[in-house]
């Protein structure tokens, strides 16, 4: 992998000579009269994932030297490798024609990208994913919950009798997750909640009191503390997500172009059938 990188490395600087390959790049080493580019150096780190596409990168910092320190070696290996004449077999051809390949696709699917990841076509999946989304209603509960019926039934007279429900649920709750808070689930839809809570708290305004009810893990009294309609992701919450589907989307449609006008012959042999299940008799009515 390293020579591959290092020949690749060094391919591409070959062809520029002293001309910096970007507009306002920088020379920051030589390697027997090879320039190495601060945007080599940069490229190699979003090779690696140690900065993300679009990220600068500081040449003065300690990230930059030690990627560069690396691409060096990596121009030290490959020229040694062309000393040694290693890339002259076939099976070296092969696997720098592969190399040269996955670059040139990967230029392809960057420049198919970066038309489609536009701040306005993420603008416009945003404001259509408004518009389709069905937005839902939040409950935020209390509970306290009881081993038995008899025990909910003496919280309810408790409550009834002006006790805070916070500190009823501190002092009888057997729900350890939540009892030291006062018995708050926090905002939760129905949804996601067990089918119990959601039946008992259809339709209950905030303040109301719900149970006793029956649930997996005891008997339940639930208060209901509050209301209100599910607040969507912002566009900069969505947008990782969105510039995703974008990415894939663009990507997909390209293959699906290329596929389309290309003969593609695959050589291989087709997948066994699967054996045929036993027909079951019918069922009588």
């Amino acid at each position: 992998m390293l020579l591959a990188a290092g020949l690749t490395t060094a391919a591409c600087s070959r062809g520029g000579g002293d001309r910096p390959p970007e507009p306002g790049d920088r020379a920051v080493a030589t390697v027997q009269d090879r320039t190495i580019w601060a945007s080599d150096v940069k490229r190699e780190a979003v090779a690696q994932g140690l900065i993300g596409e679009g990220e600068p990168l500081d040449i003065t910092s300690d990230l930059f030297r030690r990627v560069l320190d690396e691409v060096i070696d990596q121009k030290l290996l490959a020229g040694e490798a062309q000393r040694r004449r290693l890339d002259s077999s076939p099976l070296a051809q092969r696997r720098l024609e592969a190399t040269r390949e996955r670059i040139l696709g990967d230029m392809l699917v960057e420049s198919v990208v970066d038309k489609a990841v536009s701040d306005q076509a993420v603008q416009t999946l945003y404001n259509e994913q408004l518009r389709l989304a069905k937005t839902a209603e939040e409950i935020r509960v209390r509970l306290i919950l009881s081993r038995t019926r008899p025990e909910a039934e003496a919280v309810i007279g408790i409550l009834g009798q002006g006790a805070g429900f916070e500190a009823v649920a501190m002092e009888r709750s057997i729900d350890e997750a939540t009892r030291f808070s006062g018995g708050d689930l926090g905002y939760s839809t129905p949804d996601v909640m067990p089918q119990a809570y959601a039946d008992a708290l259809r339709d209950k305004p905030a303040g109301a009191l719900v149970g006793p009810f029956q649930t997996e893990g005891g008997w339940a009294v639930l208060r209901v503390e509050d209301r209100r309609k599910e607040t969507p992701p912002t566009l900069e919450q969505a947008r990782p997500q969105i510039v995703r589907y974008l990415t894939y989307e663009g990507v997909r449609q390209l293959l699906e172009q290329l596929r389309g006008k290309s003969k593609v012959d695959v050589r291989l042999p087709a997948p066994p059938t699967p054996p045929a299940q036993p027909s079951q008799p019918a069922a009588r009515p």
